[in-house]
């Protein structure tokens, strides 16, 4: 009986591997084991980095509304405390996209949490 080796479903699962790898270095294109093993390490980081990349743009958007806060007089925790008692449910994302390009906006919601903060 003949050795079988399920040829072209390996062949498959090879290419399909070598093909992830187009771009990487050296023998890391183009040796399966390698190869194999960058892109598993590859789609372990992107899974990891796709996690990451929601924590950065918070942080990115909190700099951005501290940094227009301070600029308008205050800090970011007055602000989203003063926002919070008066009742205006936007999120970082769009409090950081007023705060770059439509600082008259952003003022008035400083302006807002400032008066139902007391000062």
């Amino acid at each position: 009986m003949p050795r079988t080796t399920n040829s072209p479903a390996s062949r498959r699962r090879r290419k399909k591997v070598l093909k992830r790898a187009k771009g990487f270095v050296s023998g890391r294109r183009k040796l399966f084991r390698t190869a194999h093993e960058t892109v598993m390490r590859s789609m372990a980081f992107a899974t990891r980095d796709r996690k990451q990349r929601k924590r950065q743009f918070r942080r990115l958007w909190n700099v951005r509304i501290n940094a227009a806060c301070r600029e308008l007089g205050t800090t970011y925790s007055r602000f989203i405390a003063g926002l919070k008692r008066a009742k205006v449910s936007l999120d970082r994302k769009s409090l950081a996209d007023l705060a770059v390009r439509d600082l008259s906006a952003f003022k008035k919601l400083v302006e807002l949490a400032a008066g139902k903060n007391g000062g």
